[in-house]
């Protein structure tokens, strides 16, 4: 916008509109009616974009307009900060430091409506508490995050860990979308742990723990569409996958404590008719040369050496509840054991001693135990 110094006649003085002088008998200044509404039509959508309705009666719509819009282009202005349940307003949208050291913690975001409009909001975090600090959305609005496992996203987010936080931003029609967050790894990841802390951001333990569906809607949708999901009952042996709990207000997470990570064969040959999330124990293997009459044997000419009690079984010298492998004597020895070799295998004649020794041992990599975590939002 500028003065209307191109239309002839009307009669700027300095560049500047002047009044009617009766005295002198200098006329004033013309304002034409094009540049007139457009002069207006301009502040107006000015003030319709920061949120103003016209009011002829008020002088400071058009200043609250642009300090409004200005706002919008931030994604805070303001630092405030609570420990009580509350329901946001929409002018405490800024960066909003949130405390549940007192107890669990419900906040709740201002609708998404055309009055609040396009607004963005930083919730973070502050206290590193156990105790549960939630995020709901209004009645009717979505927190539109891990939108590939439910469209409609989400009514509540959960913040977990002192620093943990969203960013996230109003579209004016019932949606918040995150444009930020502290930490954006994908759902349902199983980590190891440099300490037995929690690290912000959404971990829990890699520990099979059942968990209320209304609690963890997301990760329940994750558990229904992992390929994993298994029942309750059917959980034995299936230790690292999902199972849908008690088939309607639970669910469990996978089991890791304690156990060797392994890649899914996935038709590949190497480790055949495997499913995703199942265990395998570990193989039983013979000791080369070292068969005692009254432990595995009895007396008489035996096969010594690796002979393998199942293909791919366990390596210990009892197995689960102390269960020796297939075949295998206890000790004091009973009956002859069955050998089913291998190469490398070599024949000896047993005599009896009455010493009794357990001829099985368990085979193990060098290795160190790091805490288990998984991704829960």
């Amino acid at each position: 916008m500028d003065y209307p110094k191109s239309v002839p006649g009307v009669g700027l003085v300095s560049g500047k509109f002047i009044d009617e002088n009766p005295a002198t008998g200098t006329p004033g200044s013309l304002i034409p009616a094009q540049w007139g509404n457009s002069v207006t039509q301009e502040i107006l959508n000015a003030m319709a974009a920061g949120g103003e309705q016209p009011d002829e009666g008020r002088a400071d719509q058009l200043a609250k307009a642009i300090a409004q819009i200005s706002r919008g282009t931030q994604p805070v202005a303001k630092v405030l900060s609570f420990n009580e349940n509350i329901a946001f307003t929409k002018d405490q949208m800024e960066l909003l430091l949130l405390d549940a050291s007192g107890g669990s913690r419900a906040f709740t975001l201002p609708s998404s409506n055309s009055v609040l409009g396009t607004r963005d909001v930083i919730v973070r975090r502050v206290d590193n508490s156990g105790n549960r600090l939630v995020i709901n959305a209004a009645a009717e609005d979505r927190i539109k995050f891990h939108t590939h496992l439910n469209a409609a996203g989400y009514t509540f987010l959960v913040l977990m860990g002192a620093g943990d936080w969203w960013h996230l931003r109003s579209d004016g029609v019932g949606n918040w979308w995150p444009v930020g967050r502290y930490d954006s790894t994908p759902l349902g990841r199983p980590f190891f742990e440099t300490t037995t802390l929690f690290s912000p951001g959404g971990y829990g333990a890699l520990n099979g723990a059942l968990l209320n569906r209304a609690d963890w809607p997301w990760l329940w949708d994750h558990a229904q569409k992992s390929g994993m999901l298994y029942t309750e009952a059917g959980r034995t042996g299936k230790e690292g996958g999902w199972t849908a709990g008690d088939g309607a207000l639970t669910f469990r997470g996978p089991e890791g404590r304690g156990e060797f990570l392994r890649v899914l064969d996935e038709s590949r040959g190497v480790d055949a008719s495997r499913v995703a999330g199942s265990w395998q124990d570990g193989t039983w293997l013979r000791t080369v040369a070292q068969e005692w009459t009254g432990s595995d044997l009895e007396s008489g000419t035996f096969v010594l050496g690796n002979a393998h009690a199942q293909a791919d079984g366990r390596l210990a010298s009892s197995g689960v509840g102390g269960v020796l492998p297939s075949g295998a004597l206890i000790p004091a020895g009973g009956s002859a054991y069955p050998p089913a070799t291998t190469d490398n295998a070599v024949t000896g004649t047993a005599v009896r001693n009455e010493q009794a020794m357990n001829n099985w041992i368990r085979f193990r990599s060098r290795n160190i135990a790091y805490p288990g975590r998984i991704k829960l939002i």
